[in-house]
C-alpha cells in the first residue's frame, strides 16, 4: 500500500478517536451515568491501553535497539505529560470563565497528543497497519472516558446542555487534526528520531492508564467487576492481536 492508503487509515482512526470523546461528551449533557458505571469504562480503557503498549509500542521499541533515543523520548514523555498535570490541577484551583476555556485548551492539547500516538505509530510501523489499529481502539476507550468526564463537567459549571455539546464537539477536531500531524512528521523522520517518538509514545501511553485513567476509577470503591474488566480487555486485545497475526 502507497503512502496515501496509510494516511486515509490514520484519518478513519482519528476520526474513531474523534467520535467517542464526542459521543462520551453527548452521553455526558443529557444523562451523565454514575460514578461506578463510569468506573468500569475507565477500566476497560485502561485494559486496552496496557495491552496496546504491551502488545505493540513495546515490542517495537525493544526491537528496534537504540537506547539513547529511547531514554530520551522516554523521559521527554513523562516530563510533557507531567507538565500538562501539573498545568490542569493549577486551573482547576482557579475560577470564573477565563480558567475554564484554559483548562480546556490543556484538554485540546492533551488528546491532541493521544491523537498523535495514532499518525506516530502508522508512520513507524511502515507497513503494519495493525499496530496502529489496536492503538486506535484501545485510545478511542480512553477518549470516551475522557468525554464523559469532560461533559460533565462542563455541566457542572452551569453550561448548557448545547453549549456543553458544542465545546465537547470542538475539542473532539483535535484527535484527528493529532492524527494526521503525527502521521505526517513520523514519515518525515530518520532512524533514531523515530524510536525516540516511539518512546514518547509509550511513556505517555503509561501514563494515560496508570495517572489518568485508574487513578481516577479508584476514586470510587473497587468491585470484582472492575477489576475483571481490566483484565478482559487487556486478554481481549491480545488475543486480537494473535488471531490476526496468526
Amino acid at each position: 500500500m502507497g503512502s496515501d492508503t496509510y494516511l486515509i487509515y490514520v484519518i478513519v482512526y482519528g476520526l474513531l478517536c474523534a467520535t467517542s470523546l464526542a459521543v462520551g461528551g453527548v452521553i455526558a449533557a443529557f444523562r451523565p451515568p454514575s460514578a461506578t458505571i463510569h468506573g468500569y469504562i475507565q477500566h476497560t480503557a485502561a485494559g486496552l491501553v496496557f495491552a496496546a503498549l504491551g502488545v505493540e509500542i513495546l515490542p517495537d521499541v525493544l526491537h528496534r535497539g537504540v537506547p539513547l533515543a529511547v531514554a530520551f523520548g522516554f523521559a521527554t514523555g513523562i516530563i510533557f505529560m507531567l507538565s500538562i498535570r501539573a498545568v490542569s490541577e493549577r486551573l482547576a484551583r482557579g475560577s470564573g470563565r477565563a480558567e475554564k476555556w484554559t483548562l480546556i485548551g490543556v484538554v485540546t492539547t492533551d488528546v491532541f497528543i493521544d491523537g498523535s500516538l495514532i499518525g506516530v505509530t502508522s508512520a513507524a510501523a511502515r507497513g503494519s497497519n495493525q499496530q496502529t489499529l489496536l492503538v486506535a481502539i484501545a485510545l478511542s476507550a480512553e477518549l470516551l472516558s475522557l468525554g464523559l468526564s469532560m461533559g460533565a463537567t462542563l455541566r457542572r459549571s452551569g453550561d448548557s446542555w448545547i453549549r456543553s455539546l458544542r465545546t465537547t464537539t470542538l475539542v473532539a477536531f483535535s484527535p484527528l487534526i493529532g492524527a494526521i500531524v503525527g502521521y505526517l512528521g513520523g514519515r518525515a523522520l530518520s532512524s533514531g528520531w523515530i524510536e525516540g517518538v516511539l518512546a514518547f509514545a509509550a511513556a505517555a501511553l503509561l501514563y494515560l492508564a496508570a495517572e489518568e485513567l485508574l487513578k481516577e476509577a479508584h476514586k470510587v470503591p473497587e468491585t470484582p467487576l472492575s477489576t475483571a474488566l481490566f483484565f478482559f480487555a487487556f486478554l481481549a486485545l491480545l488475543l486480537v492481536d494473535m488471531v490476526s497475526s496468526g
